[in-house]
């Protein structure tokens, strides 16, 4: 069987449609309806966003724009997904320690899922809060000036 929606994306992504005249235009907030329902964007689901728009040439373009954004996950993540900044500001601020203390207090490597699929650690480029630096995303919070001891609470509290 092929993805649906459940109604209440259904309705959001009727909604999106009646906003924007060229309705490839609804390709990327389609993604991420499907993202928050399914926890990734794969070929099924980029097939049916596809399908839903309903232009003949969708698909390449659906197919593009899940393929260039990093923020759409192409296979499935832990149920909290770390993303630490590693761009310039964030960088020369010691996201990479924060990333290695993650990793090791997780027993898993960047880009890999602990075995019990709670956890998925990324690193990534700017998540667009540079005066805050060092910052990780954690599914859509924002933990920003963090230092270890602030990394290990957070990552407690979802324990």
């Amino acid at each position: 069987m092929s993805y649906q929606f459940s109604q209440e994306s259904e309705n959001r992504f009727q909604k999106l449609l009646t906003m924007f005249p060229d309705k490839r235009s609804v390709i990327l907030p389609a993604l991420y309806l499907l993202q928050r329902e399914k926890g990734h964007v794969d070929i099924e689901g980029m097939e049916f966003i596809a399908n839903k728009i309903g232009d003949p040439i969708v698909l390449s373009h659906v197919y593009g724009v899940a393929t260039f954004y990093t923020m759409y996950n192409k296979k499935a993540v832990g149920k909290y997904h770390i993303q630490i900044c590693s761009n310039v500001s964030c960088y020369i601020s010691g996201s990479d320690n924060i990333t290695s203390h993650i990793c090791k207090k997780l027993d898993i490597e960047k880009g890999q899922t602990t075995k019990d699929k709670k956890f998925t650690v990324s690193e990534v480029q700017c998540l667009g809060a540079c005066g805050y630096a060092p910052m990780m995303q954690i599914n859509e919070a924002y933990y920003e000036n963090l230092d270890l001891e602030q990394v290990d609470k957070i990552l407690d509290s979802l324990e």
